[in-house]
Order: C-alpha cells, then sequence, then structure tokens
C-alpha cells in the first residue's frame, strides 16, 4: 500500500522504517527534518494515487488542528487519514466531522511502543467506522508486533476510543512509573541493602511485579548506576491531566494517577510555595526553625 505520512519525528521515523519493512511505499514529509521525501504538503497529496491514505504523527493541539485543515482542503471524497498522534479524544470528534462534510474518512489511533516499537512492533488502539478500519488493516499488521493481533491491536470503538484508550493507557503508565520510582528511593534509602540494582533485576523475572518498565530501570541503572546523570524535572505531556480529568467526569476514584500526575508537578518546581508556606506555619505554631535561602 502506498500512504502519506506526515511528521518524522523519532517515532515518525521509526514506523515508516517499520511500514517499508512490510513492504509499503511511504512518502514521508515534514519540513523540520532532511529526511523528508518531499518538500510541502501539497507535494505529498499530489504523489498519491486516490483514494488516498495520509497518516498523521504531530504534536498533538495546535499542530495536529492545522494539519487536519489543511488536509481537508488537499485530499478528495473517498481518502482517509489516520492520526497516531495523542490526540484529546474529543478533538477527534471534530476532525471526524470537519473531514466527512468533505467525503473524507477518519480514524484515530493510540500508538504504543516508543523508541523500541521499529524493532519490537507497535500495539494499537483504534477508533472509528468498521468498514474504514479494515481498509487500514494492511498498515496496521505490518506495524504489529509478530503475534496474535488480538494481544496487540484492538478497534476500540467509533471515533474517539482509540486516543481515549490510549489516553488512559498513558494515565495507567504514569502510576506504575511512579510505583517503581519510589520503590527504587525507598531500597536506596536503606543501608542494609547494598545491591539496589540487584534487587530490581531480581524481580524481572517470576515476581508479580515484572514489567518492560521494570526491564527498563534496570537498563537504565546499568548504564547509569545512581541514576546521576538524570534530572528530577519530569514533564507531563498531557494525557495524565486529560486522564484525571475525564476520571472525575465520570466519577471514577483514580488515586494513584492523580498522585502521580502531582508528583510530576512537584519535580517541576524548583521551590515549592507550598512547602514554602508549610515551613512558615511550622515556625507560627510551633516556633520550629525555618531554613533560609542561601543566597
Amino acid at each position: 500500500m502506498r500512504m502519506g505520512l506526515i511528521g518524522l519525528g523519532k517515532m515518525g521515523h521509526n514506523m515508516r522504517d517499520r511500514l517499508q519493512s512490510g513492504g509499503h511505499d511511504i512518502v514521508g514529509f515534514d519540513p523540520h527534518v532532511a529526511s523528508s521525501n518531499v518538500d510541502t504538503l501539497e507535494q505529498l497529496i499530489s504523489s498519491l494515487d486516490a483514494p488516498r491514505v495520509v497518516w498523521i504523527m504531530v504534536p498533538h493541539g495546535s499542530p495536529t488542528r492545522d494539519t487536519v485543515g489543511a488536509l481537508t482542503e488537499l485530499l478528495e471524497p473517498g481518502d482517509l487519514v489516520i492520526e497516531g498522534g495523542n490526540s484529546r479524544f474529543t478533538d477527534d470528534q471534530l476532525h471526524a466531522q470537519y473531514l466527512a462534510k468533505r467525503g473524507i474518512d477518519y480514524l484515530d489511533c493510540g500508538v504504543s511502543g516508543g523508541v523500541w516499537g521499529r524493532e519490537l512492533g507497535y500495539a494499537l488502539m483504534v477508533g472509528g467506522d468498521a468498514a474504514v478500519v479494515e481498509r487500514a488493516m494492511p498498515l496496521f499488521r505490518s506495524l504489529l508486533p509478530d503475534e496474535d493481533l488480538t494481544k496487540c491491536f484492538v478497534h476500540a470503538g467509533p471515533v474517539g476510543a482509540g486516543h481515549f484508550a490510549k489516553m488512559v493507557h498513558n494515565g495507567v503508565e504514569y502510576g506504575l512509573m511512579q510505583a517503581y520510582a519510589e520503590g527504587y528511593e525507598l531500597l536506596s534509602a536503606q543501608h542494609l541493602v547494598t545491591d539496589v540494582q540487584g534487587v530490581l533485576e531480581a524481580w524481572t523475572s517470576g515476581t508479580v511485579v515484572r514489567s518492560w518498565l521494570l526491564d527498563l530501570l534496570v537498563d537504565a541503572l546499568r548504564t547509569d548506576p545512581g541514576l546521576t546523570d538524570s534530572s528530577g524535572y519530569v514533564a507531563d505531556s498531557g494525557e495524565g491531566r486529560w486522564t484525571v480529568e475525564e476520571a472525575i467526569a465520570h466519577s471514577v476514584p483514580v488515586p494513584v494517577i492523580s498522585a502521580a500526575l502531582f508528583a510530576r508537578f512537584s519535580s517541576q518546581q524548583a521551590d515549592s510555595p507550598a512547602m514554602k508556606a508549610i515551613s512558615a506555619l511550622r515556625n507560627q505554631f510551633g516556633g520550629h526553625a525555618m531554613q533560609k535561602v542561601t543566597l
């Protein structure tokens, strides 16, 4: 299958390689990288035979919205847009409605696999009409790991369902990473444990807490024991926030995911105003000494 791919960042570049290895002809466009196959969006569309398939892999928000808007003016009835970034599911529903007015189909595809997906394959969560999903299956199959489709692919529901599923996936990921990180810190704080990395590595086989994320933490510690080269600043890319917002909207308690999100906020504060207030209050009611900032 011949397909246009918009966005050749690390994820998009790796996906292009895997799709090409699967026998597909991929025309990539990204004005910010030298590996772009064409120079303009117009050239990308003109290089594809109708009915066209265009996969978007750009940052969520305005970049995706602007790309969909541009494609609406360039594509024709019967063409298909697949949004494989991390858009909010409500944006997908608006995109689908907008494109449908021009007779253009739309799928949202949550993609998980990170930088390892090129070699190992990706898990895909897709939202959209069943007939449209079937049309794109040759592409999806080339991206999946070489195993039973039911273990790494799901048609999650109508438009929006794919990215909603990926949003919750990323929220769960927040909680898992936070738990492993807290366990690592507690092990490191106890002088009785003289081989923290060895303990974590022992957990990677046979235990109920084994996982790929734990494997990656052990790999990171092998490369940088003590994680001295790593910053404690942890960004949040949006999906964690959206997961908590949706949990509130549906009255679903998500204390672990919420705590993991707030822990990331704490990491982003060089000097927490809240903790300053607590220090001042302790001094006021109990005369507890306040640490002064050293200039």
